[in-house]
């Protein structure tokens, strides 16, 4: 096989649909994704539940699920597949070591997720390993998060949303608002630039990773500061999920409040989910609807970035035009569609059984393509790059857009569910 680039066939957005939607197709026609156990309390468990040839096969069943995506994506984007053939094992098998991880019962109890571990290892080993240059450039963890986001829209079930009432939606639509344009405004003061202020207002103010990737890719932005971004996201919500609900019972909180609270403040569904348990079983319904009610303002998002990018980032030649169509077309994230018709279609096409057959071997590909994700972030980011003093007012600002977040929706969650 060779290495040198092939034809494009299709935009990487468009290819990452077709991967999503072929995963989700096998699903449903019988042939879907194994789900592999990896929980474990102690050496015994390790031996007896995870170390066997049953959850080997599972795992084996994973990876060539994984890897067959991963080499159609290269494929049509004319990427080598040599490349992603001889790597994409190595990533594979760092992130089984953050899935194992995180797997244990301690670390459970600890609300960590795996992709905590899996950007931890890539950081560690990117950061101390001289890895070849062919390595780095092979590495695509933003294109791994797309996939992820794509069949992350089969869990988005708007029967789902609309069982909380219309409360769950309002509070997203306020908060989301609210903290996006207090974000930009700080970012504005701190004269951070456009590209980075975008993904931060983003990512602090609708769902985190999903939401400063979907706007980076609306406005084509710089994967380094994406990798800034998503490496902040990740970081901060580690004290978040584990303080909130303490800070909730010290004041007293309802369940209810709790959870509108947790779902309109932490960034990433694992860790409102991780976190609305340790309420209680109303805070943790509560607090994952409302994450969905932001998850499915992404689109729109996404939608209303790019217009805005098209109209004040305009290209060489086009300052005195008003960009059309086409190019607002051009500019969107096309795979933000696959988020939105994979929600759609498992929202209104499929019944409830169907749904509920296929959902727990789609949830285990979503997420260890999140995962296989972050260990391909950690791997390409450098770590002094996130604490030179050129990322101090990034991150000032994002955490102070993050305390108004907190502030926020927490007097929004209290006045609408009471």
């Amino acid at each position: 096989m060779s290495t040198k680039e092939n034809k494009v066939l299709i935009h990487e957005d468009w290819a990452v649909v077709v991967a999503g939607f072929l995963i989700i197709i096998a699903a449903l026609a019988g042939l879907q994704s194994p789900v592999a156990q990896f929980g474990w309390s102690n050496s015994a468990d390790l031996s007896s539940k995870v170390f066997t040839q049953q959850n080997a096969i599972k795992i084996l069943g994973q990876f060539l699920f994984t890897l067959v995506a991963a080499i159609i994506v290269a494929f049509l984007t004319g990427k080598s597949v040599k490349k992603i053939v001889t790597l994409f094992p190595v990533i594979f098998i760092l992130t089984l070591i953050a899935l194992l991880l995180a797997g244990n019962s301690t670390i459970k109890g600890l609300n960590l997720e795996a992709v905590i571990f899996s950007l931890g290892i890539g950081l560690l080993i990117g950061n101390t390993v001289k890895l070849p240059a062919s390595f780095r450039s092979a590495l695509n963890g933003e294109l791994f998060v797309k996939i992820g986001l794509v069949l992350l829209g089969t869990t988005v079930i708007f029967a789902d949303v609309l069982k909380a009432g219309s409360l769950g939606l309002i509070q997203a639509l306020v908060v989301v608002i609210s903290v996006w344009y207090f974000a930009y405004w700080i970012c504005k003061k701190l004269k951070i630039d456009n590209e980075l202020t975008m993904m931060l207002s983003s990512a602090v103010s609708i769902c985190g990773v999903s939401a400063a990737i979907a706007t980076a890719g609306a406005i084509k932005g710089d994967s380094k500061k994406l990798s800034y971004v998503i490496s902040l996201v990740l970081i901060t919500a580690i004290p978040m999920m584990i303080l909130m609900p303490v800070v909730a019972k010290w004041l007293g909180l309802s369940e209810e409040v709790t959870g509108a609270w947790l779902g309109g403040t932490i960034d990433t569904t694992g860790a409102v989910v991780a976190s609305g348990s340790l309420v209680g079983e109303t805070a943790l319904k509560i607090s994952t609807i409302v994450k969905f009610s932001q998850n499915v303002l992404l689109g729109l998002a996404a939608f209303a970035i790019s217009i805005y990018w098209t109209y004040t980032n305009k290209k060489p030649g086009e300052a005195d035009q008003k960009p059309t169509g086409k190019v607002i077309w051009d500019r969107f994230p096309k795979f933000v569609l696959g988020f939105v018709a994979a929600s759609v279609l498992f929202s209104f096409f499929l019944s409830t059984e169907k749904v509920a057959e296929v959902k727990d071997g789609l949830k285990a590909i979503q997420g260890l393509w999140f995962a296989l994700a972050f260990t391909s972030i950690g791997l390409e980011t450098n770590f002094r790059d996130l604490i030179s003093s050129g990322s101090r007012k990034p991150m000032i600002a994002f955490l102070t857009a993050q305390g108004f977040n907190i502030l926020i929706t927490l007097l929004i969650a209290y006045l609408l569910f009471k």
